[in-house]
């Protein structure tokens, strides 16, 4: 088997002369800050052919205090690079622990159609002219405290770790959603379900991700796969279990049921061992302290222009997303009947998103950089169409079709998120970089479907509601089409960055010239001995 890129194989069989990494050899930019590049092993261990720059660069990196990472979401963050993962082992357990997490928080949100026709119904009043807009506030608030908590939810896994704030989470979701099943008007609803279910939800899923990269790296992609298509299993097979148990037991007894799901994933969190330290815990042995401010909320990702297009764009392409999810149900019973399995479509959604995944997270792994964009672009533009189309379609096969469709390319806009994230801000910022994201999403998945279902109550249909959730996509879409031009535009501005006097390509030149030297004077050596 040959050896992996920046192995090699020096004299001897032995890794000794292992190429340096690009990022090893030109250093980096840490919060706007250079670091300098790492010595060659091949010096550090013969003891010979050490330039200046890099004596300079050790002398300075033993005076630097370490980074407090936090790990990036799903993919691993900047302390990772402290201990090689596993690749396994107990790593496998955190997976399935991090498989239910997402199923458990998703699959409920994603089903919360089948919740949203049985509050109208326990909670109607026929001479409520706004109650499909004050109904849909409920969920709405549930899914958008998942992304509106993202940023702080980050700050405290950097602090606390992934096990304590996923368990917290898990149980404060618990009692959210156990003290809804004891209330009898609406009003409380929008507490008990969308605040403290919705917050529990999101201080338990972020950890999820988060924890993946202190086991994995090498598998990561497959792993990561794996895991969020969690959530499109239970997105297939809860939209029946909540019919069924609506049917039989009704509304208050289905929300205790569901409680079970979240004490399952109460007792998963105690499964995400850690195995680097937190920023909390990354001092001296035996005293614990803070990491200082400019660490905890980390503002400088937004220097970065492609960043800032793409943390603003995408959630300007997300006012009509969640629209279907709450309101589909409902128009297939007002424009179909009552003689439909409507909980059929959400399962092709469920099941084409959980393919998506897997396909585009497979095609994204072959297309370099930023330009992965594109696939989201691609996506949010099927998005807008199909929700287009959903008014066209006056038969229930035509909207099995289009949700078929939907679910694929709602798929592919998740599975890219991550590595989008690695290629704008690098690794070391991946997890508040997607910490703010997510905040800034909570906004239009919040305020979506409220606005659908006003429009419904005063239009007396669901057709220009459905109309406008395509446009917000298509648009979004078209914005983030700038995204890798001007990535590259800032990447090319790095490389020709002056540092001490040089660009980063001549400080390259320089070291890959001393490690040359370096190790052509050890081959004659070492044929001299021969």
């Amino acid at each position: 088997m040959s050896p992996a890129v920046g192995e090699g194989l020096g004299p001897g069989g032995d890794d000794a002369a292992a190429l340096p990494t690009y990022e090893q050899a030109v250093g980096g930019v840490e919060n706007g800050d250079y670091r300098p590049p790492e010595a060659p092993r091949a010096s550090q261990e013969r003891g010979g052919g050490e330039s200046l720059l890099t004596a300079a660069a050790a002398e300075k990196r033993r005076k630097q205090p370490p980074a407090a990472g936090g790990g990036g979401a799903g993919a691993g963050g900047g302390e990772a690079a402290l201990a090689e993962p596993p690749e396994g082992g107990w790593g496998w357990v955190v997976m399935l622990a991090s498989m239910w997490c997402n199923g458990a928080v998703f699959g409920i949100q994603n089903s919360c159609g089948v919740l949203f026709k049985s509050m109208l119904a326990e909670f109607g009043d026929p001479h409520d002219t706004t109650l499909t807009f004050r109904t849909a506030w409920v969920s709405s608030l549930s899914m958008g405290m998942i992304f509106f908590c993202s940023p702080i939810v980050s700050i405290f896994t950097n602090i606390f770790g992934c096990r304590k704030v996923a368990v917290v989470g898990a149980a404060v979701a618990f009692i959210g959603l156990l003290s809804s099943s004891f209330v009898r008007t609406l009003g409380p609803l929008y507490f008990t379900y969308g605040i403290l279910f919705g917050c529990g939800c999101s201080f338990a899923y972020q950890p999820s991700l988060v924890i993946l990269g202190h086991y994995f790296k090498k598998r990561l992609g497959l792993v990561n796969g794996i895991v969020t298509a969690g959530s499109s299993l239970f997105t297939v097979a809860l939209p029946f279990l909540l019919s069924v148990l609506i049917k039989s037991v009704g509304l208050y007894n289905t929300f205790r049921t569901l409680c079970v799901f979240i004490a399952i994933l109460f007792l998963a969190g105690f499964t995400y061992k850690p195995l680097v330290p937190t920023a909390k815990g990354s001092g001296e042995k035996g005293k614990k302290h803070f990491p200082p401010a400019k660490q905890i909320f980390n503002f400088s990702i937004f220097k970065s222009v492609s960043y800032r297009i793409w943390a603003f764009g995408i959630p300007a392409a997300l006012f009509g997303y969640f629209i279907p999810y709450v309101h589909l149900l409902k128009h297939v019973k007002e424009r179909i009947g009552d003689d439909v399995q409507d909980e059929t479509l959400l399962l092709c959604l469920g099941l084409t998103s959980g393919a998506g995944r897997l396909i585009f997270g497979r095609i994204a792994d072959y297309v370099p950089g930023a330009k992965k964009i594109y696939l989201q672009v691609i996506s949010f533009f099927f998005i807008g169409l199909m929700s287009m189309m959903i008014p066209l379609c006056y038969s229930f096969a035509s909207l099995i079709a289009v949700c078929l469709f939907m679910g694929i390319f709602d798929g592919c806009f998740i599975s890219i998120m991550a590595p989008i994230a690695f290629e704008l801000v690098g690794a070391k910022d991946v997890s508040q970089a997607i910490g703010f994201l997510l905040g800034f999403m909570s906004i239009p998945m919040t305020v979506g479907p409220p606005v659908a279902g006003i429009l419904r109550d005063y239009l007396g249909t669901y057709d220009v509601a459905f109309y406008l959730a395509g446009i917000p996509p298509i648009v979004g879409g078209a914005v983030l089409c700038f995204i890798p031009w001007v990535h590259e535009k800032e990447k090319a501005k790095e490389r020709a960055r002056p540092v001490n006097g040089e660009t980063m390509e001549k400080m390259l030149k320089i070291e890959n010239a001393a490690m040359l030297d370096s190790d052509e004077k050890n081959s004659k050596e070492f044929e001299t001995v021969i």
